[in-house]
């Protein structure tokens, strides 16, 4: 069993390949499969790439285990996740269209843990063919016991926004609260323990390619998101004989099996698939230094690619402190309509374009090509204001843009707090033109 105080430490860089060891020599040196390994560990590899990815795209982990994970699962049960959805989850009466925001979600009075305190908002795409992705938002007032979870059907981006969470995964513990996010590889076997509750936050469900850093392009090679700023955890293992349960997410289903250990057990492993941690605070954001707004893109974070150059299945972008000193412009984001389906959230702080009604918690959606853009007090200020440098303070919003449209859950339609007169917040966006003023 791995001592709590050596947990918690990280290796730097984003895609890397590490090798760490939870126990002096327990790390094959020279090859990745000898006869006997050390400690009489099993080796096994974990792939999050078919084998013929090219080096750049090919993800693996070789992993130095306990028991290898045949014997982490047993026979599985069907059961019931009531508020977890996936793509195609399309339903007749739900629309999605149209733009939408709802209040931060209230915890309820029961006792909900990683797997039951999950809630859907919106489903794109396909789950079956990996293409697409998933929005919840997690409520979790106590830690499982015994209790583990892996999903088949994609990685999970963790954007904490209240309290904080701790993630027992196979290949090393993590910790992450609000202005962190976490990903939690496809495949990967983990245990959620609440640090400091109780915990709400936003997850990102992606099916397609993994999450990759953006292409810089003409801004060379720093700023936005820097590799060294990424933590992968060192190895830590659990030798505990209880009784526990294995939860598995296939293509939308959930399924549970029973075993007497945990299946926390691999003592080292070298390899470049491995759950990670970001400190936002770290993203150094690049703007407009003369005029006009640059597309928000310029604020991605991470990337989930697609076939299609330049189209993503998914970005993370982030809207976080930054300068404003654009002359003669417009300095909020602009009116706009988008290919791209945008689902918002509030980290803490107050958004610019949205300075009313979008608390901390809070979460909107903007989807494919239906307009959107400052709301009438966010414009009045942005065109009347005095354009000196200003320094946006104390604000950390995000966004999950996908290609696919992102259709509702009854669950976000009927049951989540919902603003019926968000879209109100244009109607003050009266007519000013005047044909007979000649601009100066």
């Amino acid at each position: 069993m791995t001592d709590q105080a050596d947990q918690l430490k990280y290796m730097s860089g984003f895609g890397n390949d590490f090798e760490t060891e939870a126990l002096p020599g327990a790390l094959p040196q020279g090859q990745n499969s000898p006869q006997r390994c050390p400690y009489g560990l099993y080796a096994e590899q974990l792939s999050g790439t078919a084998f013929t990815a090219p080096r750049g795209r090919n993800e693996r982990s070789w992993c130095y285990r306990i028991r290898p994970s045949v014997r982490h699962v047993g026979r599985f049960e069907p059961i019931d996740v009531p508020h977890w959805k996936s793509a195609p989850h399309v339903i007749p009466g739900v629309t999605s269209l149209g733009q939408y925001r709802w209040n931060p979600v209230p915890h309820g009075e029961g006792e909900t843990d990683w797997i039951s305190g999950m809630r859907t908002v919106t489903t794109a795409g396909d789950v079956n063919t990996q293409n697409g992705m998933a929005s919840h938002i997690y409520l979790v007032t106590q830690s499982m016991v015994d209790s583990y979870f892996y999903s088949a059907d994609g990685e999970l981006l963790v954007v904490p926004q209240e309290g904080a969470l701790r993630f027992c995964t196979e290949l090393g513990v993590l910790e992450v609260g609000p202005g962190e996010i976490a990903m939690l590889p496809r495949g990967l076997v983990y245990r959620v323990e609440v640090v400091d509750g109780p915990c709400r936050g936003f997850v990102c469900e992606n099916y397609g390619q993994q999450f990759d850093l953006p292409d810089r392009g003409p801004i060379g090679a720093n700023c936005l998101a820097n590799p060294r700023d990424f933590k992968t955890p060192v190895a830590a293992f659990e030798d505990h004989d209880a009784l526990s349960t294995v939860t598995l997410k296939w293509c939308g289903q959930f399924h549970r099996s029973s075993i007497p250990h945990s299946p926390l057990d691999v003592v080292a492993w070298h390899g470049n698939y491995a759950p990670y941690k970001y400190d936002l605070s770290t993203f150094s954001p690049v703007g407009a230094i003369l005029f006009d707004h640059p597309d928000p893109s310029i604020f991605t974070v991470l990337t989930a690619r697609s076939e299609v150059a330049g189209t993503a299945n998914i970005d993370l972008v982030l809207f976080r402190e930054r300068w404003l000193v654009a002359e003669h412009s417009f300095r909020p984001p602009w009116y706009h309509k988008n290919v791209m389906s945008e689902l918002m959230g509030n980290i803490y702080g107050e958004y610019d374009a949205k300075p009313d009604g979008f608390a901390p918690g809070a979460m909107s959606l903007h989807n494919c090509m239906l307009p959107h853009g400052p709301d009438q007090g966010a414009f009045e200020k942005a065109t009347t204001g005095e354009l000196k440098p200003h320094k946006l303070a104390n604000t950390m919003s995000f966004m999950f843009e996908t290609r696919f449209p992102q259709h509702l859950t009854e669950w976000a339609a009927d049951e989540a707090p919902m603003q019926a007169d968000y879209a109100d917040c244009w109607n003050g966006l009266d007519k000013k033109f005047d044909g007979t003023i000649r601009p100066a």
